[in-house]
């Protein structure tokens, strides 16, 4: 059972004051009323300790749980603000049933198939349901709660109303810890104590939960396979009925008696379909199947001039896991569209329509914009957004000023936006000079690096390249292409891949970091251009190099000039204790020009599946293998074992720049990514499956990540005549 279930039956609880005590500090327990800096706060300590001894709970390790415990107040004013019964149904459903919660639903359907269907098998309830709870309860596991669940659990069960009902969680929230399922006493959920991927609250994972993984234990918080089969065990002990139908959309008869509906108005499915209930024309429907004896509703959530909806047994079996009618209506609607099926017929009845999530980050940033200070465009509309909206609605004269998102208000603003038109993507031609420079030789030494102590030129792994040894690292750039092949900090690893396998030039070089430019995929290219544009290939030229005082080496790099390329390139790099790379780009011509570029770095690490990387939270980013039609919202660190992509990724993150970190828990440090200049960061590893189509990949896919500095896809340059750019990005590396 959810923390929304927990507080469903919020209507017939007695209302009370609620007080508010800003800090409270219990230094110890030993003698609590004693030490208690509130008397009523101390005496409801200590009656916790008692009863939790009697529950089996050592005083130690309750002192060890709660000890120096703050109480949280705000938890208290959220006991009647739940948003099944505050929002709208509409607005409800169109945030928890949108086109990205569906796509990822899928992609958790693909990637945990054996187990959804094992749990199927065992439990009787079908995958696409396990899954629609997982995705609505906490985004697929995203987003559990940040709350600290021991404080929520103490403050509520020492004021507030249902007092009983929270003191009855903490204790089993305790004897969960001291049982050793839950390890963490610093667990966070919901402000009302539900927790893990699909929010049970305690009492409710003593009593339901099971260990899907066979590791002995029920961890709800870190193991997919528990969390999973918990709720399909939940499920079936709520008498879920194997291989029936939740119920679907229908079409009610032209003066139809609306007085007898509801969930527990029920008939037998004969007497509804006598009294003209029917299938919504043109859609595929359960019902044909249905036996005529079976028990049925009709549900009006909108009342009657919005969709209708005829459930059965398993719609009871959904609602009771969060006594809501809406949340019981977006599970069941997001089980229908994981399973292919079409979204609702009839629609809502209001004027305003819904936004789902990548609307209303649309919204947030038109609002951000305008000047308020909403911090970043989330997708949640919290108070200051709906301060935001309401201040917006009363400048535009939009009634009612009720600070609700929808498309009225989104509409309005976007009407007011700058009327520019969108930047388009690059179309390079082929300069005439590209076939002559890329058959011509590997440029040779020059003698500007005689005087340049550290500096030298040799092969490296095939490739005739500049060599750099300093006191702080050594490094390695491929004349041919201008690539970075190797960055070895002193006691480290390299910090790039190179791969084994690697062919000879003009092939492009897998691994380091390839300079692509002055475009990055096609975007208007035609296909008689290489990949990932033309430098890559060419022979670059050394064009002056300098030694600092502390033996860092500073190169600058440059490929052949295109006389009929607008743009000219010069790149950086400044080794030392961290690697600097840049890119400048001037516009030569008398027009603007747009391009893309990236430094496609690959990043070795120790093992692909095992690594992840922090400073992507909050990003918006686009999926290739979704053709990139959908923008997501990354919720805490990126890695392999995402959701999203099992085992394989290709994301570019719009509206980036700026330090990210990949932790590398193999080889046991961090490779830090600085980037200035850059909007877009790409995330890229073919995964196993791909990997095996590409000749110089193969096994090696598990020893990289790439992470690339970038203003690629979208986030397109526009370089006013004479203008330049600079594209930074300065690698390092710290122990974990």
């Amino acid at each position: 059972m959810s923390a929304r279930a927990a507080q469903g039956c919020s209507a017939i609880w007695p209302d009370r004051l609620l007080l508010a005590r800003a800090t409270l500090l219990l230094a110890g327990w030993v003698s609590l009323p004693a030490i208690a800096a509130d008397p009523a706060w101390g005496r409801c300590l200590a009656k916790l300790r008692t009863d939790a001894q009697a529950k089996g709970i050592a005083p130690a390790n309750f002192d060890r749980y709660l000890g120096q415990l703050q109480p949280d107040p705000s938890v208290l004013a959220l006991l009647d603000a739940q948003p099944e019964f505050t929002t709208p149904i509409w607005d409800y459903l169109a945030a928890l049933v949108d086109d990205e919660r569906v796509a990822d639903g899928r992609a958790m359907l693909a990637q945990h198939r054996a187990l959804v269907d094992g749990l199927a098998a065992q439990y009787g309830v079908d995958a696409e349901t396990i899954v629609a709870v997982w995705g609505v309860e906490s985004d697929y596991g995203r987003v559990t709660g940040k709350r600290p669940l021991l404080v929520s659990l103490a403050t509520l069960s020492c004021d507030g109303r249902r007092r009983a009902f929270f003191r009855d969680e903490l204790m089993a929230l305790l004897q969960l810890l001291d049982a050793g399922d839950l390890r963490d006493p610093a667990l966070t959920g919901s402000w009302a104590g539900a927790f893990g991927q699909t929010q049970f609250m305690p009492s409710t994972y003593r009593r339901i939960a099971v260990d899907g993984d066979g590791d002995g234990r029920r961890d709800l918080v870190d193991s997919i396979p528990d969390a999973l089969a918990s709720t399909a065990n939940y499920l079936a002990r709520a008498g879920w009925r194997s291989g029936q139908s939740w119920g679907e959309e229908v079409v009610l008869p032209p003066g139809f008696d609306a007085t007898g509906v509801g969930r527990k108005a029920r008939r037998p499915w004969r007497e509804w379909r006598a009294l003209g209930v029917r299938e919504v024309d043109g859609q595929a429907s359960h019902l044909a199947s249905v036996p005529d004896d079976a028990s049925a509703a009709v549900l009006l959530p909108a009342g009657p001039g919005g969709p209708a909806f005829l459930v059965f047994a398993n719609y009871d079996a959904i609602y009771s896991y969060n006594a809501a009618e809406s949340y019981a209506l977006a599970i069941a609607l997001l089980s229908d569209r994981l399973r292919g099926e079409p979204g609702l017929s009839a629609a809502w009845p209001t004027d305003d329509p819904a936004l789902d999530r990548a609307h209303r980050r649309e919204l947030q940033r038109l609002l951000i914009a305008r000047g308020h200070p909403l911090g970043s465009a989330d997708g949640m509309l919290g108070t200051a957004t709906r301060r935001a909206i309401q201040t917006e609605q009363q400048r535009l004269g939009l009634t009612p000023a009720d600070g609700r998102g929808g498309q009225s208000i989104l509409n309005a603003l976007k009407a007011e936006a700058p009327a520019t038109a969108p930047l388009k993507g690059t179309a390079f031609k082929l300069p005439a000079a590209y076939p002559k420079f890329l058959q011509s030789p590997i440029v040779s030494k020059k003698a500007i690096m005689k005087d340049v102590p550290g500096l030298s030129t040799g092969d490296f792994h095939g490739f005739p390249s500049l060599l750099v040894q300093t006191p702080h690292s050594t490094a390695a750039i491929s004349l041919f292409g201008g690539q970075l092949l190797s960055f070895v900090p002193e006691g480290q690893e390299d910090v790039m891949w190179l791969s084994p396998l690697v062919k000879p030039a003009p092939t492009p070089i897998r691994g380091g970091t390839p300079v692509c430019w002055p475009y990055f995929g096609r975007q208007d290219q035609s296909n008689d251009v290489p990949a990932h544009g033309f430098v890559r290939t060419l022979p670059w030229r050394l064009l002056d190099a300098q030694r600092e005082a502390d033996g860092t080496l500073v190169l600058q790099m440059a490929p052949p000039v295109m006389d009929d390329l607008s743009l000219r390139l010069r790149m950086t790099l400044r080794i030392g204790r961290t690697l600097e790379q840049t890119l400048e780009t001037e516009n030569v011509s008398q027009a603007p020009v747009r391009f893309t570029q990236a430094l496609h770095n690959y990043f070795h690490v120790g093992d692909a599946l095992q690594v992840s990387t922090e400073g992507v939270d909050g990003l918006d980013y686009l999926d290739k293998f979704e053709n990139y039609a959908i923008t997501h919202r990354q919720q805490g660190d990126w890695s392999l074992r995402d959701p999203r992509d099992p085992g394989r990724s290709d994301r570019v993150y719009t509206g980036a720049g700026g330090r990210y970190t990949l932790v590398d828990p193999v080889l046991k440090r961090r490779v830090d990514l600085q980037t200035e200049g850059s909007r877009t960061l790409v995330a890229w590893n073919p995964g196993e499956a791909g990997a095996a189509k590409m000749d110089d990949v193969r096994e090696g896919w598990r020893q990289f990540v790439c992470l690339e500095a970038a203003n690629a896809g979208p986030e397109v340059i526009e370089l006013a005549p004479g203008a330049r750019h600079v594209l930074r990005q300065t690698i390092a590396v710290r122990p974990l």
